[in-house]
């Protein structure tokens, strides 16, 4: 093979790793809601769920992506933890109904344990639906782009909201009016007949007797 195809194809090979999206390797673990669900349109509802960090690569995450975070709460208030071989590390606080972590934040060697805690308050709007929203985390790429498979949603149902079993509507019936019988009347010919054939019979009876 000639050398300049050799080389055509490291660099199509490098282009396509560069721009190939990185594996999702973030992991929910626990989630906790206060107060209890269901939820309840005008009330506060708070979120605490924790994830981890699998390794992949040559670091826990990928320092050039992000990791955005989102709520349908309203007035939403945000308290993010790294917690770092079950330390404390980075800690980041936000408002409205976005927030994000840079991924310089999560990159470590593989070595060691990386988690996160995500905090979120807010007031469930008066008009939620169910299932609403609570938070949602996803994983962006160094252009910003959605990374396959790394959504993470977390939804509940809103009070008064729930499906009521299905009833089968039956029609009502009509009674219909039965109909007329469709025997056949029997004819009278016969009987006619019997009594015609013993009045004749009876007048040759007679004129013999005579």
């Amino acid at each position: 093979m000639a050398r300049p195809t050799i080389v055509i194809l490291v660099v199509l090979a490098l282009l396509f790793l560069m721009s190939a999206p990185a594996a999702a390797n973030v992991v929910q673990q626990t989630v906790s809601l206060s107060p209890n669900p269901p939820l309840t349109p005008g009330s506060q509802q708070t979120v605490v769920a924790s994830y981890y960090i699998v390794p992949e690569g040559s670091t826990t995450f990928p320092s050039s992506n992000q990791l955005q975070m989102e709520t349908g709460l309203l007035d939403a208030q945000w308290v993010i933890q790294v917690v770092l071989d079950g330390r404390n590390a980075a800690r980041q606080t936000a408002t409205g109904n976005a927030a994000f972590l840079n991924g310089v934040l999560l990159a470590y060697p593989t070595t060691q344990t990386v988690q996160f805690t995500v905090t979120v308050t807010g007031t469930v709007p008066p008009g939620a639906t169910s299932p609403f929203m609570l938070l949602q985390v996803e994983q962006l790429d160094n252009i910003s782009n959605i990374v396959p498979g790394s959504v993470l949603t977390i939804t509940q149902p809103v009070a008064g909201q729930a499906t009521a079993p299905t009833t089968l509507s039956l029609p009502t019936l009509t009674p219909v009016a039965s109909p007329p019988s469709q025997a056949t009347p029997r004819s009278p010919l016969p009987e006619v007949s019997v009594i015609l054939a013993a009045g004749l019979g009876l007048c040759l009876y007679v004129r013999r007797q005579g």
